[in-house]
């Protein structure tokens, strides 16, 4: 009785030493996936370039000539007008008396148009890499059809109803044990 007891003890611990050798999993050759950067000289081509048709001067000089900051703004949207403003410089115009929602429309438009162009950016690269994927996937699918043997069957006998000799030679030519071909083979 005894030493049925201690084989079965035997028997329990190699099972758990075996399952806990199948858990264990080495991480050490596994990559991540490859991060696309972005260069600086792709960032300076993909930053807005500022285009300033109302000068700065200019909202200083509306500003001094009484405009309110809404008809300030109306002006900087209708001339199209994007600036680039240096901390220093937004400060400089707070001390000439510009309208801080002046001020914070100029910096809310520059950051929305980089976020845009950004966004942009980055749909564009993920397309070309769903792109890239859809034909990494159509040239397994093609090599899938060339090489399973299911798919062509060996000497003109196929297990399924459609095909036969060679690639297909015909409509219900051969043995056939299904309706059609298996998924991936047409």
């Amino acid at each position: 009785m005894r030493a049925n007891a201690y084989g079965g003890f035997l028997l329990i611990c190699s099972a758990l030493l075996f399952a806990s050798g199948c858990a264990t999993t080495s991480h050490e050759n596994i990559e991540g996936p490859k991060v696309d950067r972005i260069s600086p000289e792709e960032l300076a081509r993909l930053l807005p370039q500022p285009v300033a048709k109302l000068t700065l001067d200019d909202v200083v000089r509306l500003t001094n000539a009484g405009n309110s900051a809404e008809q300030i703004i109306e002006q900087i949207k209708t001339t199209d007008s994007m600036y680039d403003l240096t901390p220093s410089q937004t400060i400089q115009l707070s001390h000439q008396g510009v309208d801080s929602r002046v001020l914070d429309y100029i910096h809310e438009r520059r950051e929305l148009a980089v976020s845009n162009n950004l966004a942009d950016e980055i749909n564009r690269r993920e397309k070309q890499k769903q792109a890239e994927l859809t034909n990494l996937k159509n040239r397994l699918w093609q090599q899938q059809r060339y090489y399973d043997p299911f798919c062509y069957g060996y000497y003109g006998l196929t297990p399924y109803a459609y095909g036969g000799y060679g690639r297909h030679f015909g409509s219900n030519f051969g043995l056939g044990a299904g309706v059609g071909l298996p998924w991936g083979c047409w």
